[in-house]
C-alpha cells in the first residue's frame, strides 16, 4: 500500500474512501460480462481474463470504472428500479466517491493503484439493454476509462482511496502528474 505520505494534501486527504461494489470481466469483445468477487490487476495490460489484457500494452482504457450513484441515477431517470452491472459493461462499480471528481486522478484499489483517464462514452448497445433512450441517458454518466499502473490483488469490498503520484525521476515524462 502507498505510505500516508502519498496521500492528498490539506482537505481532500479527508475524503472518505469509496468501496468497490462489482467486478466485471468479458473474455471477448461483446463477450458476456462475468460477475467475479476478486480478480489480479495486471500492470500495464488490465484485469486477469477480461479481454482487454489482449490489446496494445498500455492503453487507457484498460479498465472501466462506473458508479453505483450513476447507476441508480440512470435507472432513476429510465424509471426503472434498478440496472444490473452487467448490461452496463464496465469492468468496476464503486460508491462513495465523486466521479466528477475522479478524472485524471489515482486510485488504490486493495494492493493495485489505477490512474483514470477518458470519460467512458456509452455505446449504442446501451439502447439495446436500457431501452431507446439508454445511450442517452448514460451520457455524461459513462464512468471513466483507467490504466493500471502498479497491478495487484483487488476484491469486491475493498476501499478505493485517491492517493497522490510520486513524481516521476524521468525529466521527459508524459506523466500529468509532473509539473
Amino acid at each position: 500500500m502507498y505510505a500516508e505520505s502519498h496521500f492528498l494534501p490539506s482537505a481532500e486527504k479527508y475524503i472518505t474512501p469509496g468501496k468497490l461494489e462489482w467486478i466485471g470481466l468479458r473474455s471477448e469483445r461483446k463477450g458476456e460480462v462475468l460477475q467475479v468477487s476478486n480478480v489480479v490487476a495486471l500492470e500495464t495490460l488490465g484485469l486477469e481474463g477480461d479481454h482487454r489484457c489482449l490489446k496494445i500494452p498500455g492503453s487507457a482504457r484498460q479498465v472501466t470504472i462506473i458508479s453505483r450513484e450513476y447507476i441508480q441515477q440512470i435507472a432513476d431517470e429510465l424509471g426503472i428500479h434498478s440496472i444490473d452491472p452487467a448490461l452496463l459493461r464496465r469492468n468496476l462499480v464503486i460508491s462513495g466517491l465523486d466521479m466528477d471528481q475522479l478524472r485524471f486522478q489515482r486510485l488504490q484499489i486493495g494492493s493495485a493503484i489505477f490512474e483514470t483517464s477518458a470519460l467512458c462514452h456509452p455505446c449504442s448497445r446501451m439502447n439495446e439493454v436500457l431501452g431507446p433512450a439508454g445511450k442517452q441517458v448514460m451520457m455524461g454518466r459513462g464512468g471513466l476509462c483507467a490504466k493500471i499502473i502498479q497491478g495487484g490483488q483487488i476484491a469486491v469490498g475493498d476501499a478505493v482511496v485517491r492517493v497522490q503520484p510520486v513524481k516521476s525521476s524521468v525529466p521527459t515524462s508524459l506523466n500529468l502528474f509532473d509539473s
